[in-house]
């Protein structure tokens, strides 16, 4: 008898979760809402995704550098843009030539469209003013007067915009090769300057595209080309 109390009790807790829970998971799962972690909350439907953080579709953060001209470059300037972003720098033995050999890949497909740019924000400010970003530019063969190679005064203004902004990490680290560590990331902003990216098979957004590998630049090749139709 004892017994068969408890399997009683068992079947009525599983019923009331049952009648709690179900209902819930199938909102979830029409309103296609996906946890990653404590970090994403929600993926949103479209062409291509938002990144969503706490049910804020995330834009790229406000920030005013000085380009290889001496210019001040804000987000103003890529206003109506479509753009990609990503954090380097000059002496950067390692992944950076790479990066920007893939990043030259883009400017020659979408270079002549006045609504697409390019920011390459340097993690090595103190070396990398503007001449020496101007020498690297006409090394690398950089002709869009919309791809920016950004530096400043403030070194941590740009390691705030990294870490802070865009959780792309950048820090400095004199035991790796050329004292600077950083991941190969490329972001992708519309015109709105909201992040977008490509969602995984399981819905989750990707976020960020590997600037050093040729299949994830045919990716971006595409959804760059996605939002410019837009």
């Amino acid at each position: 008898m004892k017994r068969n109390k408890s399997y009683i009790a068992i079947s009525f807790i599983v019923l009331v979760f049952g009648i709690y829970a179900i209902p819930k998971i199938v909102d979830r799962i029409k309103d296609k809402s996906v946890v990653e972690g404590t970090r994403m909350n929600k993926v949103t439907e479209g062409v291509l995704s938002y990144l969503v953080i706490e049910n804020e579709k995330r834009k790229m953060p406000e920030f005013a550098f000085i380009n290889q001209d001496s210019l001040l470059i804000t987000n103003n300037d890529y206003k109506g843009k479509v753009y990609v972003v990503e954090f380097f720098f000059t002496t950067c033995p390692t992944i950076c030539p790479i990066m920007n050999r893939n990043m030259l890949k883009l400017e020659k497909e979408f270079g002549k469209h006045d609504d697409f740019g390019i920011a390459s924000f340097t993690i090595d400010p103190e070396h990398d003013r503007p001449m020496v970003l101007k020498q690297y530019a006409e090394d690398y063969g950089v002709t869009s007067l919309n791809w920016h190679l950004l530096t400043t005064n403030d070194r941590d203004k740009v390691y705030k915009l990294s870490n802070k902004g865009l959780n792309i990490f950048t820090e400095i680290n004199p035991d790796v090769a050329g004292g600077f560590e950083h991941q190969g990331y490329f972001a992708l902003i519309d015109k709105k300057g909201y992040i977008r990216c490509r969602r995984d098979e399981h819905g989750n957004p990707i976020v960020y595209y590997q600037g050093t590998e040729s299949d994830q630049i045919e990716l971006l090749k595409e959804d760059i080309q996605k939002l410019l139709e837009e």
